[in-house]
């Protein structure tokens, strides 16, 4: 019955599968579907494989096939798994196969294998691969930069729509930026731009600034631009939502458009001239340090945007995300590395990641990097790996404020630097109106329904709390009031994090209530109030986070609920206000006279350096700045014989910056014990 038995056009004793005529049995070539319908073509010529529509012959599929995978047909497509070399067909014109190319299989020419002739946008320098990489597909070849085609699609996802609500706009008080005090302590401070022009600033690079609408430089990228293009050291201080980050990246980015990418090192490992494995090693030169993910996540985007349709990739690690992706990315090429120092040590354990090729070393937000408990990781970044020294690379340092034992840290990191203080001492800025109400706790929230039904309906309210559980209980609450609100902070996993910040930028989620971890560096456009539900201990803390509004010349407000649970930081807000130009509530002098005797942790007080030096350059302070309330010792009381960074640690044998005199020095008065300890002859510390 098999015999006879028919399947359309198909049977069993005519299987594609079965010996053909005199053929000797064994196994069969293998016909694809679509060709074994097809009618018999011209009578078989002269040669193997005449038939255009059959499958080579020989031991079938599994044996050697011409045209490394091609079936006879000069027409059929290409199949590699890496992509056909050289970006083309294996056949030539005159229908021949090419030969194998081991310099374009696999595109080691445009990864970190090095090798390779000339002129390629690779990142060794080598390789005449012409894949493109970057953002947006530029390459460096002969010698210059060729930037790629333009890409609708990439640029609304870079610089979005005019208008476009998720994008920051320059706001109405920007030009007012003119009128910001600016301090630029050093030697020989180049003088500032007006414009983004070239010179200074590559051509490219300008296209990009002006895709994203920024039509003026702001105050700090004013001094930015000029002091690193002219290969100096810097520390920026500057109040929050002034453009630092644009201060590092435009003359970074600008000299890497000029400059080109660096050759890496030979790799060793057996590999031979090309390594195909995947542990091959990234040879950033520009790394850009920030403490924490969702920071680190917005410059990187920053540095697609300026980086697009350019040679130059831009990549981003962080903690908490998967690993494997990252690698991956990183594998595709990095040749500016956004990263928090957890993870970066991480990699460089692994054997992914190289300093070695480092030109530009930023640390981003660097007096919080301390204050999180990263000396060891930065330490080790710095020093302890193969990242040229202070005197082959540049170093920027970059925050709203910068106290003291940060300041005497930088010595260990930056030469002959630049300190550039931007902004009045309080580091708040003027275009945010700032209000305290006095409120008990156990009317908070009550009061912040008020306001929200008050001020909620436009624009995005950010309110701060002290502790995970407050976040997501109050948040609970919120959305029990019909207020659509959501939470973040650091229990939360990356994907919950991330997708509670882009419900708040879009708006679907217009309250966010966040600890501590949103509060730095965070660019969110439209936050048009600011609330801390909970007052933080620290006045820096405060500094920031009422700084994500009010950013760019945008308004904004900023609401503090304050009790007596909050009086050690009640001077700091106090001085805060009035250098702000803000409303002082009586009940705050009222209390501050109550507790003229407690030593806060600010300005002129003997805590960690904060104050008074916190926006200023040490270098031009004089010794014995202490005093403060309730007698702290101050910055060091030893005085004549002091270095010439203001009075060094405190005199000759004090075990602390805050002197010998007074007994309040240390980190919160009582004792010395944040300090190298035996003064500036004893063992090199953290600063």
């Amino acid at each position: 019955m098999a015999d006879g038995l028919q399947m359309g056009n198909l049977s069993l004793n005519e299987s594609q599968h079965a010996p053909q005529g005199n053929a000797p049995v064994g196994r069969a070539a293998y016909i694809p579907p679509h060709l074994r319908q097809r009618g018999p073509g011209p009578g078989p010529a002269p040669g193997p494989s005449a038939n255009a529509d059959a499958a080579p012959s020989g031991p079938g599929f599994g044996g050697p096939r011409d045209g490394g995978g091609n079936w006879a047909n000069a027409n059929a497509p290409n199949f590699s798994p890496r992509g056909p070399a050289n970006g083309m067909t294996s056949w030539t014109p005159d229908g021949k196969l090419r030969p194998f190319n081991p310099n374009a299989y696999g595109n080691p020419g445009s990864s970190y294998g090095g090798g390779g002739s000339s002129g390629s946008g690779s990142y060794s320098g080598g390789g005449s691969s012409q894949q493109a990489r970057g953002s947006g597909d530029g390459q460096w070849r002969d010698g210059k930069h060729v930037p790629g085609p333009a890409n609708a699609r990439l640029e609304r996802e870079l610089f979005g729509v005019p208008n476009d609500p998720s994008k920051q706009q320059t706001g109405i008080n920007f030009a007012n930026y003119d009128d910001i005090p600016v301090e630029a302590s050093g030697n020989d401070v180049p003088e500032p731009v007006t414009q983004f022009t070239n010179p200074p600033l590559d051509d490219h690079l300008i296209a990009n600034i002006k895709l994203a609408s920024y039509v003026i430089p702001t105050p700090v990228q004013k001094y930015s631009v000029p002091i690193v293009m002219n290969g100096r050291d810097l520390m920026a201080c500057a109040q929050t939502g002034s453009g630092k980050t644009g201060g590092f990246l435009f003359p970074i980015l600008s000299q890497a458009f000029q400059s080109g990418p660096s050759a890496a090192p030979a790799q060793g490992g057996g590999g031979g001239q090309f390594s195909y494995g995947r542990q091959r090693k990234a040879y950033p030169t520009s790394l850009i340090l920030a403490p924490t993910r969702e920071l680190v996540s917005q410059i990187f985007e920053e540095a697609r945007k300026f980086a697009y349709r350019s040679w130059v990739r831009p990549c981003v690690v962080y903690g908490g995300a998967d690993i494997g992706s990252q690698l991956r990315q990183i594998e595709r090429g990095c040749d500016l590395l956004v990263a928090t120092p957890g993870r970066l040590v991480d990699l460089i354990e692994r054997g992914r990641i190289s300093l070695a090729n480092i030109k530009y070393l930023v640390l981003d937000e660097a007096d919080r990097m301390l204050d999180m408990g990263f000396e060891p990781q930065i330490r080790r970044i710095v020093e302890g790996e193969d990242m040229p020294g202070v005197d082959d690379r540049q170093t920027l340092m970059f925050s709203a404020t910068f106290p003291r034992d940060i300041q005497m840290l930088a010595r260990d990191f930056l030469k002959d630097y630049i300190f550039l203080s931007v902004g009045r001492v309080g580091s708040t800025s003027e275009n945010i109106t700032q209000k305290v109400e006095y409120v008990e706790d156990a009317d908070k929230r009550s009061v912040l329904l008020d306001i929200l039904h008050t001020h909620g309906s436009t624009g995005l309210t950010l309110i701060f709390v002290e502790t995970k559980r407050m976040a997501d209980s109050l948040s609970d609450f919120l959305i029990n009031q019909r207020f659509p609100a959501t939470a973040i902070h650091g229990d939360r996993t990356q994907r919950e994090r991330e997708r509670a910040l882009e419900l708040f930028r879009n708006g679907r989620c217009p309250i966010l209530v966040a600890t501590a971890v949103a509060a730095r560096g965070l660019d969110i456009p439209n936050v048009t109030h600011v609330i801390n539900y909970d007052l933080p201990t620290d006045i820096d803390d405060y500094v920031h986070r009422i700084g994500r509004t009010g950013r760019a010349g945008n308004t904004g407000i900023a609401t503090a609920f304050f009790n007596r649970g909050n009086r050690g930081v009640v001077r700091d807000l106090l001085e805060l206000l009035k250098e702000a130009h803000q409303e002082v509530p009586a009940f705050l002098e009222s209390i501050a006279r109550e507790g003229s005797g407690f030593s806060g942790r600010g300005r002129g007080g003997g805590g960690r350096g904060r104050g008074a030096t916190a926006t200023r350059d040490v270098r031009r302070t004089p010794g014995g700045m202490g005093g403060g309330f309730g007698g702290a010792g101050g910055y060091g009381g030893s005085g004549g014989a002091a270095p010439s960074y203001g009075s060094g640690y405190g005199g000759a044998a004090a075990p602390s910056y805050g002197g010998g005199g007074g007994g309040g020095a240390g980190y919160g008065g009582g004792g010395g014990s944040y300090g190298n300890p035996s003064g500036s002859s004893g063992p090199s510390s953290w600063w």
